[in-house]
């Protein structure tokens, strides 16, 4: 008995992913339709009035008020309507991202994407050696590996596959094509980053999610924990690190930035100081986000608090 009751379980699960994931695939097939800037302000809309029906968006407000104390309600309620626009925005341009990337070097500013850092491409692309690109969830942090691709600049992406299996089969095919290496987060994840870096290739990490297992750091000077894996792989391998981030622009345009290199900080022995090096993408990313605070992804649980609300 308790069998049966276990194969209906995972039978009733599995249709509900299947079920959402075609709700999802038909809903972007359907705004496939549109012109890309009709399409993407569209979704933008749409999603301002629906995540704040969501109990999602009382989890943002609860970031949002422990981030910005210094803001009255009225400025942190904008930040998270404009934030959930924003993903709206990068569903919608998840499915025209060929066509978003235009940057022609020879022309400028003429299209939808303008590069900051261009020579830190160029150098990375033309002297190899190993070394590591880290962003966070900020505007559409998607289009970073395709530059890098585009530019002939290929590294392995380290992402995290959604938990619905269906849509993370369709995300994995998709991102591959335009994307280059993709190494799913799992248990041996690790490893795979450690040979591209051992090849004297590039690696690519988003570094503002929530691990459980991490060190213990702080974000908007409240505790969290930050996986040390990019600074364990930059110990392991002196290799150096780059900041890179994508901000949204009026008008449906982008600026990818590339910084220049980071100094980690060390230890009395000389090595890279994991704690310390974890500390120091929390405050990049931080100050990316302070920034622009409306194109951050505020619904993810980042500070673990969603039990307590």
């Amino acid at each position: 008995m308790r069998m049966l009751i276990t194969r209906i379980v995972l039978a009733l699960r599995k249709f509900y992913h299947w079920s959402v994931a075609q709700a999802v695939f038909g809903f972007l097939t359907a705004l496939k339709i549109l012109p890309a800037d009709a399409a993407i302000n569209f979704a933008d809309r749409l999603m301002r009035w629906l995540g704040p029906k969501t109990s999602r968006h009382r989890l943002m407000l609860v970031n949002l008020r422990n981030a910005f104390p210094e803001k009255s309600e009225a400025e942190r309620e904008a930040i998270a309507f404009a934030s959930w626009g924003h993903m709206g925005r990068l569903a919608a341009e998840y499915i025209f991202l060929d066509r978003l990337f235009d940057f022609d070097p020879s022309r400028p500013g003429e299209g939808r994407i303008e590069v900051s850092g261009i020579e830190q491409f160029l150098d990375l692309r033309d002297n190899p050696r190993p070394f590591i690109v880290f962003t966070g969830h900020t505007a559409n942090f998607e289009l970073l590996p395709v530059a890098g691709a585009a530019f002939g600049l290929f590294v392995s992406v380290l992402f995290r596959p959604p938990n619905n299996p269906y849509i993370a089969e369709k995300v994995f095919n998709f991102r591959r094509k335009r994307m280059g290496d993709l190494v799913p987060s799992h248990a041996g994840s690790s490893f795979a980053l450690a040979r591209q870096l051992e090849k004297g290739g590039g690696v690519g990490v988003l570094v503002d999610q929530k691990f459980k297992k991490g060190v213990e750091t702080h974000f908007f000077d409240r505790p969290v924990k930050t996986n040390p894996l990019l600074a364990k792989l930059a110990r392991q391998f002196e290799c150096e690190v780059y900041p890179a981030r994508c901000i949204r622009l009026p008008g449906n345009r982008f600026r990818l930035e590339i910084e220049p290199r980071i100094a980690l900080p060390r230890n009395a022995k000389g090595q890279i100081d994991v704690n310390a090096t974890a500390q120091v993408l929390n405050d990049k990313v931080e100050a990316w986000v302070r920034e622009y605070p409306e194109q951050w992804l505020w619904y993810h649980d980042r500070w673990n608090i969603k039990h307590s609300i």
